[in-house]
């Protein structure tokens, strides 16, 4: 049985996959890139993906108009098979963080990777008996409802391979460029923090009663406007999605669906969590509900993400949020 959490464009996988193209496809190839030499390349319109199986099973890159989301670490250029594994960029995992059984082998081995058509691959994890779970990640590139915005569709399946129940959660823990504003919007249902975000101090303690410099509330959003006193924020917003402006005048959007009537399975009952250190970068997180996996069962989480032009604004200015909610209404696709 497999329960999957979905977004209406993932339809666009029935499609891709029922045209599947035979032979090569210049929209989906293997080559070398950053080091890597079986990185698999999706391109669509003004799009490109390009994915990591050799460590991970990742996203090494996502650009749009040639602006990537995604923060590479240079160091990786030098990897070689049989090298210490190093993540940067596109990274997926799964939790609850403080419960889940170590998982190095998901998280920085060796996967497999498949073009499973038309700007469409996947990438399947080894089999980690230790943990009991094996996991499956579908990407795909496809157009908005306007036809011409191109956006990532990332799809993680967990699978309990074991014989006992598991209790995971999806976890998307991508890094991009430092520098920009994070944008949170708040939605319609009060939040359980007093300060509408819990901030996780040292000794694992969850300060739910923050005030931060760098945090403010403002016209329905929250803004993380550079690096806070501690890095790891949480957040309890059912909104369904959030935005990263950076610099560079693009807003790197998360769309995913949210579930007011689950259980959220991290310490802090958290939608989504930012990591946002003194450096130059940034970490974006979406996380999904508890599934209780049964031996043999499997939950899926979408996480859609797009990137849209915005200007940052000048020295001495504000974000205009209203132009941002207005441009993630009528550009991206709802859950």
């Amino acid at each position: 049985m497999i329960r999957t959490l979905r977004i209406a464009a993932w339809g666009l996988f029935v499609t891709v996959f029922a045209n599947a193209l035979h032979g090569a496809d210049p929209s989906a190839r293997i080559e070398p890139f950053h080091g890597y030499e079986q990185a698999i390349v999706l391109t669509r319109g003004n799009a490109r993906a390009v994915l990591c199986p050799q460590v991970g099973g990742r996203v090494l890159s996502f650009v749009v108009d040639g602006r990537d989301a995604m923060l590479l670490d240079d160091a990786e250029k030098a990897w070689r098979p049989g090298d210490t594994p190093h993540a940067s960029a596109g990274r997926f995992d799964y939790g609850p963080e403080l419960t889940t059984i170590p998982h190095p082998t998901l998280w920085s081995g060796e996967w497999s990777g498949e073009i499973t058509g038309e700007s469409a691959a996947r990438l399947t994890s080894p089999r980690d008996e230790t943990a009991g779970v094996q996991l499956i990640r579908d990407f795909a590139l496809a157009a908005g409802d306007d036809g011409a915005t191109m956006h990532l569709i990332c799809r993680q399946t967990i699978r309990n391979i074991c014989d006992e129940e598991r209790e995971v959660c999806h976890w998307g823990r991508s890094f991009s460029p430092g520098g920009g504003i994070c944008l949170i919007p708040l939605g319609d249902r009060p939040s359980r923090f007093p300060s509408k975000y819990a901030m996780y101090e040292d000794s694992a303690i969850i300060n739910v009663r923050n005030t931060d410099d760098q945090i403010r509330v403002r016209d329905g959003f929250l803004e993380i406007l550079a690096p806070p006193r501690k890095p790891k924020l949480g957040f309890d917003t059912m909104a369904g999605w959030f935005g990263y402006l950076m610099p560079n005048n693009t807003l790197f959007v998360k769309r995913f669906a949210t579930f007011p009537d689950r259980v959220y399975n991290e310490a802090a009952g958290l939608t989504l969590s930012v990591w946002y250190p003194p450096a130059t970068r940034i970490e974006l997180e979406p996380i999904g509900p508890r599934e209780q996996l049964a031996p043999g069962e499997s939950a899926s989480f979408v996480e859609d993400w797009w990137l849209l032009p915005f200007p940052f604004p000048a020295a001495g200015r504000q974000v205009d949020l209203a132009a941002v909610q207005s441009l993630v209404t009528t550009r991206t696709s709802p859950p």
